[in-house]
């Protein structure tokens, strides 16, 4: 038994003791509510085991399933719960057995019998953690809110004289059930949320919770063979650390002046462009000079699959085989329509904090924002995300694709405000051969270039050529020659 109660305890969810600030506190009953599907009976088996593996009784009350169907549950997770306690109501021998159907039906049984009935085993087993489920079966057999009430004020102070930690599971059912969420220490909300492509999405909301500071707002899990994990909404004001904020080159010389120096540690770039522009051959140039001086690096493929990518990137002299056999790189194919932005944010702090991973692609926001549920959102996870990797001294690219090849090029969302660095492609044509355009337009950190040069793409990633200092309009993509400005003619010889 637990004591003093100050101290708190694991719900047997990492992600979930993060969001609460360590745990539940002992000896309180809690409030689990969610439609059918969102995890509930999932949540209520990792609590007992973990308090089973912590040596600490666990009993498991249902109305709602049998024994059997809890077992084929654990056992589709890998789990043994053999060590629990199932107290099946829907079997007990003082229920209604003689009745000639075949399914349980709560409404046939008086609440009280029930109630004494649950009493009773408990006195009789003294567990530390129960889970009651489910809530929906005692509200039918109440049959009005007073009674209602006063049966669960009964069952609180029934578990509290016997020090239970005791979880109540609710389907909702009722719209708002404003009764249970007074009498309860704590309430837990989970939710399902069915998409029009994709898989579901389901996050969760701690609405109350007395006496603890806990991380408010939605966050999402993801519930899957193994059980339920959770991803804590980021905060990077929570992450803050010491780095040098030193130069680093990009492995490209012409790159590297336009932006005043290399990329900062510490700081993001986004490369902006159309669809073939080079963004992600420009990003994998830094990508591969940042695996060159011995830097673990991630990079985030949402939009080209791996076997295209590798490809491409061998063509162009950009091999990055002998980095991903070492484990140097890890490269990562991620479908948006499958993966929910909580759980890719944690895909990213995990690559930092456990694999101390020091540079970053991610190709592209484009997908990643279909992940989202709407633009405003993505702007605030972003803003967040992109905080907290700079504050643990990581590099980032990012690349962002535009609508349209020449002419007025569009984005799905601006998020140019956020980069600390923007650099800008573009088509543009001249001499009757469509040619490439770069420039850096903004840098918090160094005195980049103002001027835009040819860019090319060839062995070794690319080659930055000289001022367009002839033209007017390129980043239109409709330009005016009124210079004499030369143009490279070979895409041979890439600026390394």
């Amino acid at each position: 038994m637990i004591n003093p109660v100050s101290a708190r305890i694991s719900t047997g969810i990492a992600g979930l003791d993060d969001i609460l600030g360590g745990g539940l506190t002992p000896q309180r009953l809690y409030l689990v509510e969610g439609s059918p599907g969102a995890g509930k009976t999932t949540l209520g088996l990792q609590f007992l085991l973990d308090g089973a593996a912590r040596g600490e009784s666990g009993l498991y009350i249902t109305l709602s399933e049998t024994t059997d169907e809890l077992t084929a549950v654990a056992a589709s997770h890998g789990w043994d719960i053999g060590a629990l306690s199932i107290y099946e109501l829907a079997g007990d021998d003082e229920l209604d057995l003689d009745s000639q159907q075949s399914v349980f039906h709560p409404s046939e049984v008086e609440l009280g019998e029930t109630t004494r009935n649950v009493m009773n085993r408990v006195d009789e087993l003294r567990p530390v953690r129960v889970v009651f489920d489910s809530l929906s079966e005692v509200r039918l057999l109440a049959q009005n809110p007073l009674r209602y009430r006063r049966q669960i004020l009964a069952l609180k102070q029934f578990f509290a004289a016997r020090a239970c930690t005791v979880l109540l599971l609710d389907d909702k059912t009722a719209q708002s059930d404003q009764h249970l969420h007074s009498i309860a220490h704590g309430v837990i909300s989970l939710e399902q949320i069915a998409r029009e492509y994709g898989k579901e999405r389901r996050r969760v909301n701690i609405l109350k919770m007395r006496g603890i500071r806990f991380r408010g707002g939605y966050h999402d899990y993801t519930l899957d063979t193994g059980g339920i994990t959770m991803y804590p909404r980021l905060v990077a004001a929570e992450h803050t650390a010491d780095f040098a904020p030193e130069l680093a080159s990009s492995g490209s010389d012409g790159f590297d002046a336009l932006l005043g120096g290399g990329l900062v540690r510490g700081t993001n770039t986004l490369v902006v462009g159309p669809s073939g522009i080079g963004k992600t051959t420009l990003t994998t140039r830094c990508l591969l000079a940042a695996l060159e001086r011995g830097e673990p690096a991630a990079y985030y493929l949402f939009d080209e699959g791996l076997g295209t990518f590798h490809a491409r990137s061998l063509q162009l002299g950009l091999d990055l085989r002998p980095h991903l056999e070492s484990g140097l790189l890890r490269v990562h194919q991620i479908d948006p329509a499958e993966l929910s932005p909580g759980e890719f944010s944690q895909m990213l702090r995990d690559a930092v904090e456990q694999r101390a991973t020091r540079f970053i692609g991610i190709d592209s926001l484009n997908a990643y924002l279909q992940a989202m549920p709407g633009e405003h959102y993505l702007t605030l996870q972003m803003h967040e995300l992109l905080s907290y990797l700079n504050q643990k001294g990581a590099t980032t690219l990012m690349i962002l694709g535009q609508h349209g090849l020449v002419s007025e090029a569009r984005t799905d969302v601006d998020l140019s405000y956020l980069s600390d660095n923007t650099v800008l492609l573009r088509f543009f044509e001249a001499g009757g051969k469509v040619r490439r355009a770069i420039s850096v337009i903004k840098s918090r950190t160094t005195e980049h270039a103002q001027s835009i040069h040819e860019l090319q793409l060839g062995q070794g990633g690319v080659r930055i050529g000289a001022a367009l200092e002839g033209f007017q309009g390129v980043l239109t993509g409709i330009p005016n020659y009124h210079g004499a400005t030369p143009m490279m003619v070979s895409p041979g010889n890439a600026d390394a």
